[in-house]
């Protein structure tokens, strides 16, 4: 792995020494971005997603949800990122929508990083998103997907000769949740001296006359400010963070949230009585992606390129034990497990993504292993594969370590080795 990191590295050196960049140059780039609501109706009666006790419909609504999108085009491909206000979008429905999008808009289903926020103040997808058949999910399942094919077409439409620059910043909105109990179980609650990446990675697109086009935000939280009793639609951090953004970037501009690496992440808080709670952390992390946006040395850029794969990792599923006598857990074989792998790069700014909710230290070591100095993660992308614990994370049982179906062992280097791979392909690739 190691002649890999060199090799990548020299090959990206030759590639960003060729590219033309500045401020007062124009490179092959061009972007566009969109917004499409997705907010079910008042009395839709739809099972929400993310809590497993909370059988009634949604109540009312707290805010509203969307799709956002941005697509780039280099002249010879383009690639697409589409992010929604939802708990997850499994496999089967990621292999149907981006299957719908290589058809009717040509662009390759390996460029195409589809997405959601991970709040969990949304509808389910039905056997889409937690395999419960039900018809009126399903119906909605079927509207969402209509409406990501909706949101990737009017950015196409919005293309336009731009410019790109990425960054990080940081804030303290995020915390383990990998809490010691009384007992001894690590289960759900604030574990201050766990591991937390406080970083925001910012990913801004601009015209050439310097106006906002949009920004990716990556961040690793989960979208739990809203607490498990909570009845009232609404996208939680990631839609608080976002409308903040696109209200202080005024015009068309989108503010896309990308879920980090946020699998034994919580939000400072949660449980909160009103939308002003969720939308004062929303505004902590917006805060801190306007500051960096604003300082963001942005480039020319003359290449797109997208690759995707599937690494499969022996599976795990518990047989007994409870948060109670967590001393009592016990664990056999299961299938095994499908993790789909994706990148879209944009000369030397690195999106990757992975289908489930990956553990913090994961996404750490492939930022520290990378070749580039920018390469965010994306998780709950392109497929859902449950929880995805770092190997060390096994050495305790904990709410992650139950629900995960992976075994230990595999995941943490498949993808960490899997997404420098693709790093590396990119950049011999002309």
């Amino acid at each position: 792995m190691e002649g890999v990191k060199v090799r990548t590295f020299l090959l990206l050196s030759a590639l960003l020494a060729s590219s033309v960049s500045g401020a007062e140059t124009e490179g092959a780039l061009r972007a566009g971005a969109a917004r499409v609501d997705i907010t079910p109706p008042e009395g839709a009666a739809l099972r929400m997603s993310g809590y497993a006790a909370r059988e009634p419909g949604f109540e009312g609504i707290h805010d509203r949800l969307f799709i956002r999108a941005v697509v780039v085009d280099d002249g010879a491909q383009q690639g697409a990122v589409a992010i929604a206000d939802l708990a997850e979008v499994s496999h089967a429905f990621w292999d149907e929508l981006a299957g719908r999008i290589e058809r009717e808009m040509n662009i390759s289903r390996r460029n195409v990083l589809i997405a959601a926020t991970h709040t969990h103040a949304g509808p389910s997808l039905g056997r889409y998103s937690d395999d419960r058949p039900d018809p009126k999910n399903e119906a909605y399942a079927r509207e969402v997907q209509g409406k990501f094919v909706e949101a990737i077409r009017q950015a196409r439409a919005n293309l336009q000769p731009a410019r790109v620059g990425a960054g990080d910043g940081s804030a303290n909105v995020n915390v383990n949740r990998r809490a010691r109990m009384t007992n001894g179980a690590l289960w759900l609650g604030r574990n201050p001296d766990g591991p937390s990446d406080k970083t925001v990675a910012v990913m801004k697109f601009e015209s050439l006359a310097g106006a906002p086009i949009a920004l990716i935000m990556n961040y690793g939280v989960h979208c739990t400010v809203f607490g498990p009793k909570n009845l009232r639609i609404s996208g939680d951090l990631a839609g608080a963070a976002s409308h903040y953004v696109e209200e202080r970037l005024g015009g068309p501009a989108v503010a896309v949230f990308s879920s980090g690496a946020a699998g034994d992440q919580a939000p400072i808080y949660n449980r909160a009585e009103s939308y002003d709670d969720v939308a004062k952390l929303g505004r902590i992390l917006g805060d801190e992606v306007i500051r960096v946006s604003a300082k963001l040395r942005m480039s020319a850029a003359d290449r797109v390129a997208g690759f995707q794969t599937t690494v499969t990792c022996p599976g795990q599923k518990h047989t007994a034990g409870s948060q109670k006598d967590p001393a009592g857990y016990r664990f056999e074989d299961a299938a095994p497990v499908a993790i789909r792998l994706s990148l879209l790069m944009i000369n030397h700014i690195a999106i990757t993504g992975v289908s489930g909710e990956v553990l913090t230290m994961i996404a750490q070591r492939l930022k520290k292993e990378s070749p580039l100095a920018r390469t965010m993660m994306v998780t709950n992308c392109n497929g859902y594969s449950s929880y995805i614990p770092d190997d060390a994370a096994y050495d305790e049982v904990s709410y992650e370590i139950v629900s995960a179906s992976v075994k230990r062992g595999c995941a943490e280097k498949a993808i960490v080795n899997g997404l420098l791979g693709m790093i590396d392909k990119a950049a011999t690739r002309r």
